[in-house]
């Protein structure tokens, strides 16, 4: 069992990396893109902010994420985990190899559910909708983390739209110099991004720790030890660094031409979403609220010079990310269960 613990872990922490070319890297792409930052000042401040982001960003979102799983005792259950994270970990290389902003949110999420359930079926699930419809509704289990993930998402676009409308307004009769006090504005609101984004993502993969950990007996109570966030912290760092220019080519410059006052909107109303969702404990797409938003400032500057295929592509991919990740963790799940009987 104790193999699989440290496998398990170890893939954790790939995952983590993955993350950071996934989901960090999207912070990075509308302030580059705009050339508010020169490529190297952008990742390097990004990566600041994500890393400080992992260390001090809280424990909320790590609760939710412990709460997905029930029943099953303790070597069972870190094999359901490592099935997810496995499953969630090849969506996140995949979709990277394509340039495509994809959730590792979504992955993580998916290869949970198809792993609990070729375990224990649906039972092997806390899908939480007794929680949703209870007199106090409250985010518990899969269902309320799904429904804020979309929620999520819808409001990215129109608070893209919005803040673009807003923006305009307010600089309808500005002059050109103003375009040095946005610039200075996107440091900002880059560094509010980055931080929230390096909670919330560097949670999921604490989550995963702390739950193979006390499955497996090596400690006591639910707990995040120091070394499990400081390397979490440390390769989601190291994958903003490396591996994000796919990504970031994508948003940056294939839905539209972004200004610095276009990349100020929508990291405003991106980093708002994300700061209440960290704040929530829910777990949440930095991909995809990011991608939303990009896509909403650009409807509200002119829909005709958004590539709608691009937005097909990125949307395709959001839909696909759940029912793939389910199937593929639930066939690794149920092929490690066939060699343990």
């Amino acid at each position: 069992m104790y193999e699989a613990v440290l496998l398990t872990i170890l893939i954790s922490l790939a995952f983590c990396f993955t993350n950071g070319f996934q989901d960090a890297s999207t912070i990075a792409a509308t302030f580059i893109a705009s050339r508010s930052a020169t490529p190297r000042q952008g990742i390097i401040f990004v990566t600041l902010f994500n890393v400080i982001g992992a260390l001090l960003g809280g424990t909320a979102v790590v609760l939710t994420i412990s709460g997905f799983l029930a029943g099953g005792d303790g070597p069972e259950m870190v094999l359901v985990i490592l099935s997810g994270i496995l499953a969630a970990t090849a969506w996140n290389i995949v979709t990277w190899w394509w340039g495509l902003p994809s959730s590792s949110t979504h992955g993580l999420i998916g290869g949970l559910i198809g792993a609990g359930m070729a375990h224990g079926g649906p039972a092997g699930i806390n899908w939480g909708i007794t929680d949703l419809l209870s007199p106090s509704p409250h985010m518990s289990g899969v269902s309320g983390v799904i429904i804020f993930l979309v929620v999520s998402v819808l409001l990215g676009l129109a608070g893209g739209y919005m803040m673009r409308s807003l923006s305009r307004l307010a600089l309808r009769n500005a002059k050109r110099r103003v375009n040095r006090l946005v610039v200075r504005l996107n440091w900002c609101s880059t560094a509010l991004m980055a931080f929230y984004n390096g909670a919330n993502d560097s949670q999921k993969q604490l989550g995963i720790i702390a739950l193979v950990l006390f499955y497996s007996g090596l400690v006591p109570v639910f707990s995040i030890p120091l070394w499990a966030r400081v390397l979490c912290a440390a390769l989601l760092g190291a994958g903003t660094l490396l591996g994000g220019w796919r990504i970031m080519t994508t948003l940056g410059r294939r839905i539209f031409r972004i200004e610095p006052v276009h990349s100020f909107d929508s990291q405003v109303s991106s980093g708002t979403i994300l700061a209440v969702s960290t704040l929530a404990g829910a777990p949440v797409s930095s991909s995809h609220i990011i991608s939303a938003s990009v896509i909403g400032v650009g409807a509200a500057e002119n829909p005709k010079k958004v590539r709608w295929r691009v937005g097909r592509e990125i949307v395709t991919v959001m839909v696909l990310t759940i029912p793939a990740t389910i199937i593929v963790a639930y066939g690794a799940a149920s092929l490690l269960f066939s060699f343990m009987r």
